[in-house]
Parts: C-alpha cells; sequence; structure tokens
C-alpha cells in the first residue's frame, strides 16, 4: 500500500509531542507499505536532523519555512474566517511539493496527523483520507481564552471559535477522524458531524523509559516539560507561588528540578527561589526525572495526552497531576497515580509519597505496569491497523458496483 503522510512538524527526531505520536505512526506504517511523508521544518538544524527520518520510510518532502514570515500569514489571517493558526502552519513550497506528488503517483490513503496539515489535502476527492486530530485544537485555545487577560482573552476565544467551525468542516472531508484521547474522541463526536471517528492512545517507549537501580533524593520533585509553553509556564508560576511553599511549612528540605527548553525570563527567574532549579535544554530528561521522589504535573491547560506523565511512570516514578490532565491517561487515580488539582490537594498528595515510603514504591510499580499494559505503542498501532481497514474497507464498499442499481440501468 502507498501511503502519503502529512503532519505539521517534522516528525524526526521525535523529542517532543508533536512528533512522537506521528514519529511513531509512520515507523509502524513504514515497516510493511511505501509511506512518503511531507512536512515542514523551521530551521536549519532541524532540517540536518531531520534526514534521519529516511530510515523509516520511503521518501520525504520537507517543506522549509521561517517563523518570522509564519507569524506573518498569523497576522494576515486575523481580520478572516481562517485560523491564525493555519497559517502558521502553511507553506507554498509544501503544498507546490504535495500537488506534485498527488500528481506523479497513486497513493492507496492519505493520512493526515493534526488539523493544520489538513488543509494541503482537504481538496482530494479520489482518494481514502483520514484526519487523525490528536488533540481538539480548538478547545486548547479556548481554555487559554479562559486564564489569559482581556484583551488576550478575546483573541484566543476568536481563534478558538474559527478553528472549531474548521474542525467540524474538516471532519466532513475526510473519510474517517481520530483523536488522542476517549475525551478527544467525545469532543469530536459532539460537534455531529456523521462523520466515521474512532480514536486510538500515544504509547511510551517503556524499554528507552525504564527504571534503574540509581537512587532518587527522597526530597526532590521534578516537572519536565518545553517551558516556552504557556500551560507548563503557568502550572509551574502557580506551583511555586501558592503550593510549594504550602509543602515546605511541613517538610522545609524539598527541592524543585524545572527541567525543560527554552524557558520564559519569568520561569528562568523561579530559579532564584532557594531550592528550586531551572535547567534548561538537557540532552536526557531521564535523569533528572530517576532522581526525582515524584513529578508534579498539576496543569490547569491540558489536552490530550501529557507524555511527560507517561515516560514518568514508566521509568516508575510516582506523578502528582491535575484532572485536566489526568483524563489523557488511561490510568486510575490513587492505583496508579495521585490526581489533585488545587494547591492544598496537591501539597496533601506530594506529602502522602514523600512521607510514605511504602505508598511511593507501590505507586512506582503500578505506574510502570500501567503504561505497559494500556500505553504500549505496539497494542496502540494494531489498533490503528484496525482503523485503517476500516476506512479502506468503507471505501472498497463505496467503490463496488451496486447489483440493484445495476439492474434499474
Amino acid at each position: 500500500m502507498r501511503v502519503l503522510y502529512l503532519c505539521h512538524r517534522f516528525p524526526f527526531p521525535p523529542k517532543r509531542g508533536g512528533k512522537i505520536r506521528p514519529f511513531n505512526m509512520i515507523r509502524h506504517l513504514g515497516a510493511g507499505h511505501e509511506v512518503t511523508v511531507a512536512s515542514l521544518a523551521r530551521t536549519a538544524a532541524e532540517a540536518e536532523e531531520g534526514a534521519g527520518l529516511a530510515q523509516h520510510c520511503t521518501a520525504y518532502e520537507m517543506g522549509r519555512v521561517h517563523d518570522r514570515v509564519q507569524r506573518l500569514r498569523m497576522v494576515a489571517r486575523l481580520p478572516t474566517a481562517t485560523p491564525s493558526s493555519f497559517g502558521f502552519f502553511y507553506s507554498r513550497d509544501l503544498a507546490r511539493r504535495v500537488r506534485r506528488l498527488l500528481a506523479a503517483q497513486r497513493f492507496d490513503l492519505i493520512f493526515v496527523h493534526c488539523s493544520s496539515a489538513a488543509q494541503y489535502v482537504a481538496h482530494v476527492r479520489d482518494t481514502p483520507k483520514i484526519l487523525d486530530f490528536g488533540d481538539m485544537d480548538s478547545q486548547k485555545w479556548l481554555e487559554y481564552a479562559r486564564h489569559k487577560p482581556f484583551p488576550l482573552s478575546l483573541g484566543y476565544w476568536l481563534e478558538g471559535r474559527k478553528l472549531e467551525r474548521l474542525e467540524r468542516r474538516l471532519a466532513g472531508r475526510f473519510d474517517l477522524c481520530t483523536a488522542t484521547t476517549r475525551a478527544e474522541w467525545e469532543t469530536l463526536n459532539s460537534y455531529g458531524t456523521a462523520a466515521a471517528t474512532d480514536w486510538f492512545p500515544n504509547g511510551v517507549d517503556a524499554g528507552y523509559f525504564a527504571p534503574t537501580d540509581e537512587p532518587f533524593d527522597r526530597d526532590t520533585l521534578s516537572f519536565v516539560g518545553r517551558m516556552d509553553y504557556y500551560p507548563n509556564q503557568q502550572c509551574m508560576l502557580e506551583f511555586c507561588r501558592e503550593t510549594l511553599p504550602r509543602i515546605r511549612a511541613q517538610r522545609p528540605g524539598v527541592k524543585l528540578s524545572i527541567v525543560g527548553a527554552d524557558p520564559s525570563p519569568a520561569v528562568q527567574r523561579l530559579g532564584d527561589i532557594p531550592g528550586v532549579t531551572v535547567t534548561g535544554s538537557v540532552p536526557d530528561v531521564r535523569p533528572y526525572v530517576r532522581r526525582s521522589a515524584l513529578m508534579v504535573a498539576p496543569l490547569h491547560i491540558a489536552r490530550g495526552t501529557q507524555n511527560k506523565l507517561l515516560e514518568a511512570m514508566a521509568m516508575g516514578v510516582p506523578v502528582v497531576t491535575s484532572a485536566a490532565a489526568a483524563g489523557g491517561v488511561d490510568a486510575l487515580d490513587r492505583r496508579h497515580f495521585l490526581v489533585a488539582s488545587t494547591p492544598d490537594e496537591v501539597c496533601r498528595a506530594v506529602l502522602h509519597i514523600l512521607e510514605n515510603p511504602g505508598e511511593r514504591t507501590r505507586l512506582a510499580h503500578a505506574g510502570r505496569a500501567r503504561m505497559l499494559s494500556h500505553h504500549n505503542w505496539d497494542r496502540s498501532m494494531q489498533r490503528l491497523d484496525r482503523i485503517l481497514e476500516r476506512c479502506l474497507g468503507g471505501a472498497r464498499d463505496a467503490a463496488r458496483p451496486n447489483p440493484r442499481k445495476v439492474l434499474q440501468s
């Protein structure tokens, strides 16, 4: 089978959330099919690193863009009905490459990851198409609107509404649409588009993110995530302001490591708080997580799956997270991790683990086991295979002549 796979970020190396899911799909599909990947690279370094994708696919097309130009594309769409984010992920170069591919060869399936990449093939009618929304991006923008001050809140609300309207329209232009979690799938179905839908979870590389025998610090907490991302910034700023003092009031030696690339100035200033370390970009996050007693992630804005939670649990490090983030993990509160949302709840959950070594051990083993059983890439890809067959089977049925119509003609 020949597959054309489009995604909004070049999916190699799979170092961040927007690249991990598409990379694992491409690697899986590439093992048994001819897969051509089309995506965007934003820097020379990303383009150079991206060449490593060649070993996982038949061919790839890389559209080069520059952030300054893409931001202008976003601004140009502000007064229009088109979401600004679609401007950020549009490239004339990539559009030309995709048109040439479609003209030069016949594909058996077009697979798109992320709604902002759907614009390149939304018009195609003669090939079965799947749109993997992943997260329903419109709902993330609407969440932003509830947490940003006016007039920024109005801008985020308008973008969210534009996206929601376009997501509904796009769903009708694809043969089947998918999402990352059951909650995102339910949001997709709530649009009432009558589109065929399904979902399949993110996995975690449990061999790479595995426990070790190295000791951990019983008073160290960790948080991992890109620190140029607003939900992560908001999470840590509030945690250090509201929750960490509550924890230290009862356990003064507690320390916090904030691990992630490109921290904003406000996040960098958190490093001035005694016991708080802001690392910036690191070559490998695993040692920081493994050395911690637990990971905290009380995110207020969290759509889809938070890969940081899957990775910590796979490493046998207990997790305390919010209800918003927990919805993207197929695990149970108090059995595999602890769910807490308010500063007081998070404080109690953290102290419960720090002050009960047996409970930490129990959660470490239970969390790891749950990742192996419910967030396994092999099982997720088996689910994807069934989704592909459902889509292609539907296309074959639609193309098959109807004997009743033949007899009537």
